[in-house]
């Protein structure tokens, strides 16, 4: 069990969390990169990340890592690092198919002395709840004689070249003490920013979840102070700017509260505290005001329109930017799309345009059609929705050149500073 350093691991999913993993173990030992999808891998073969968090020359220096949609490959492995999505449903609870079908590959081909480690954002508890038996009943071994298990949360912050697995202290745990000091070596094999070894997999996992939950609180706190200052007639910019000259004043902004992590993970802790009879009331708040921001952001440009004089059925609006944060290309749980709907609802004909998205992935997961070119003098109203770097690079004036005669520029991301836009949040 973990014992001489070279036991091959497997890395089931290839998402921008599992493949910088993938990668980065790949350099010094044997790894076997796995997913279901052989369209990615073949991406990946012909060195092209699509996330665009692996560079192709990294992918190159991985010279241990082979990619693989067979799951028979996977008994070759010793250690198994799950590191596949934990979306919720229609109904915003936790779905945990993702994880639980990768319990059962892995469990099919268990063999005694490996463990299981889980880097997916899951309840506390899930781990050993969900996912162990399931790997019992599949494998035919005991938990904690047979086979161990580890939990160490992923931290990857999607578009930041700055942060990445490498840069980040890595939480470890382990279902003995024992595993948790293998599982923990394991990592800062890797890690050179260091690893923090967490009391138990469940605080672990309890501490990852509070992370996302404790940012998407203080999101939904700016978010509410950005409309009464709009009420105020106050530049909630200029207010956050001033109060931000105290050294212990957080510096968040308002905005759209997307993606597979903030936006998702606090429904995950709210589930497990009603299981336990407990009803949130601070975070499921701070959930609803977040989730309501696309109908605000909607509802005041459709005002300004109206104020500015733009009526009729033949407005168009352009919105840039349609991933849930910059310079990414991930569509998931983008909330863009709640301006998108909200506006179209109004009779208004909107075009999206974001070069950092695959046109095809757009139209067939959010039935979108991505604009690929920008034309002169066409938009009554324009939003700046994603402050992608080229996007931003263009500057007001550019995007105003997209807009007709007085069209109103909504610089969501406060981008442009204060005077360049006729509405900020």
């Amino acid at each position: 069990m973990l014992t001489n350093g070279q036991e091959i691991i497997a890395v089931i999913g290839l998402g921008y969390v599992g493949l910088p993993l993938a990668v980065e173990f790949g350099k010094s030992r044997p790894v076997i990169g796995f997913d279901i999808n052989a369209e990615r891998l073949a991406e990946l073969n012909a060195g092209k990340d699509r996330s665009r968090e692996v560079d192709p020359e990294e992918l190159e220096q991985a010279v241990q890592l082979k990619l693989t949609s067979d799951p028979e490959d996977l008994k070759a492995a010793q250690i198994y690092i799950v590191t596949v999505p934990t979306p919720i449903d229609q109904h915003r609870r936790p779905d945990l198919t993702p994880l639980l079908r990768a319990s059962k590959f892995v469990g099919r081909v268990l063999c005694k002395g490996d463990v299981v480690i889980y880097e997916s954002t899951v309840y506390p508890g899930a781990t050993e709840e969900d996912c162990v038996p399931v790997l019992e009943k599949e494998s035919g071994l005991v938990y904690n004689q047979d086979f161990f298990c580890g939990y160490s949360p992923e931290r990857i912050n999607p578009g930041d070249r700055q942060h990445r697995l490498t840069t980040i202290t890595k939480v470890t745990s382990g279902s003995t003490p024992e595993v948790a000091v293998a599982v923990d070596a394991l990592y800062a094999s890797i890690i050179p920013a260091g690893t923090h070894k967490a009391d138990s997999i469940r605080v672990a996992e309890a501490a990852k979840v509070i992370e996302n939950t404790q940012r998407d609180l203080n999101i939904a706190l700016i978010n509410e102070l950005a409309i009464i200052f709009n009420k105020l007639g106050i530049d909630t910019e200029a207010v956050l700017s001033a109060a931000g000259s105290k050294w212990n004043f957080l510096p968040f902004r308002p905005g759209l509260v997307g993606g597979h992590c903030i936006g998702v993970d606090p429904y995950y802790l709210t589930h497990k505290a009603e299981a336990v009879g407990y009803h949130p009331e601070v975070i499921l708040a701070g959930r609803r005001l977040n989730d309501g921001m696309g109908r605000y952001v909607s509802s005041q440009l459709v005002k300004a329109l109206l104020r500015a004089g733009h009526r009729g059925p033949d407005q168009r609006i352009l919105i840039c930017g349609l991933t849930f944060k910059e310079n990414c290309p991930d569509l998931r749980n983008t909330r863009v799309v709640d301006i998108y709907h909200e506006l179209t609802d109004y009779g208004y004909a909107v075009d999206v345009y974001d070069p950092w998205v695959d046109p095809d992935e757009a139209c067939q997961e959010l039935g979108i059609q991505v604009c690929l070119e920008l034309k002169a003098e066409t938009y009554a109203g324009i939003i700046l929705a994603v402050a992608h770097h080229d996007l931003v690079a263009m500057g007001a004036d550019k995007l105003r050149s997209f807009g007709t005669e007085g069209a109103i520029l909504f610089d969501l991301k406060s981008a442009f500073g204060r005077g360049n836009a006729d509405l900020r949040l």
